[in-house]
């Protein structure tokens, strides 16, 4: 219950100026900061230490409701009315995808590397493709989620079920690899194999969450090839892009 759209039905006290109506169409970051522990004070609230987000904490109940109640802290976006709520749901998840694309700093001259064409994956791809790489290649176990890829502007579509992935990559890029990996499979092994393709000096953002631990040679991150590895958690500051990204595609 944390990806969600709805109509505000009643407002708060002293709520009159934050410039909502009643009828208009909004909806809520997942994450409702304390906005006092460091991370808050300096910006970063996606590593707020209380951590209250919608549906997973019993202070800020999920969606799965006819009515939910934002609290006075919550990060509240209006959305265009030319938007269709069934397309301004996706804003969390794209959201999510422009964080782990903007912790990859993208350049015009990088091979990029999207692996998992799931929400998170089509919208880094997206977000990606706005950034105009060189190259931008999907890869996935089935060929429908690549097509989705594919409509989301990746150049290249490749299933590791069907071919050796790490060397078409190496193949595609000169020999030396992709520039940046975004992980967002969360199976341990899309990381080896993002180890295993990605150039020296190289950019791998882990953007999943997993369900068993992951063992790789961390050698490969240090000598072999002085990797910059990092890790992207939620949306800080990313709503207003995702939800212009949506209403330019979709209102």
């Amino acid at each position: 219950g944390h990806e969600f759209v709805g109509e505000i039905a009643l407002l708060g006290p002293g709520m009159e100026a934050s410039g909502m109506k009643v009828g208009e169409r909004v909806l809520s970051e997942q994450i409702v900061p304390c906005n006092d522990c460091r991370y808050c004070k300096r910006g970063d609230y996606n590593m707020c230490i209380p951590h209250e987000i919608y549906g997973f904490r019993t202070v800020v109940p999920g969606a799965m409701a006819t009515y939910m109640i934002f609290p006075k802290d919550s990060l509240t976006h209006k959305i265009p009315k030319s938007l269709d709520p069934f397309h301004a749901v996706f804003a969390e998840p794209l959201a999510c995808a422009v964080h782990a694309v903007n912790r990859a700093n993208v350049g015009l001259n990088d091979v990029v590397v999207v692996s998992g064409c799931g929400a998170i994956g089509i919208g880094a791809i997206a977000t990606a493709r706005m950034k105009n790489p060189a190259k931008i290649i999907a890869l996935d176990l089935y060929n429908w989620k690549l097509q989705l890829g594919k409509d989301s502007g990746a150049d290249v579509l490749l299933n590791p079920k069907q071919l050796d992935v790490v060397a078409k990559v190496k193949e595609l890029s000169g020999g030396y690899g992709c520039d940046v990996y975004i992980e967002a499979t969360g199976h341990p092994t899309s990381v080896v194999q993002g180890l295993a393709m990605i150039a020296k000096k190289g950019t791998f953002v882990e953007y999943s969450v997993f369900g068993e631990k992951v063992t790789c040679d961390w050698t490969t991150i240090s000598d072999a090839k002085e990797l910059d590895v990092k890790g992207g958690h939620l949306s800080p500051g990313t709503f207003q892009t995702a939800i212009r990204m949506l209403n330019e595609d979709c209102g």
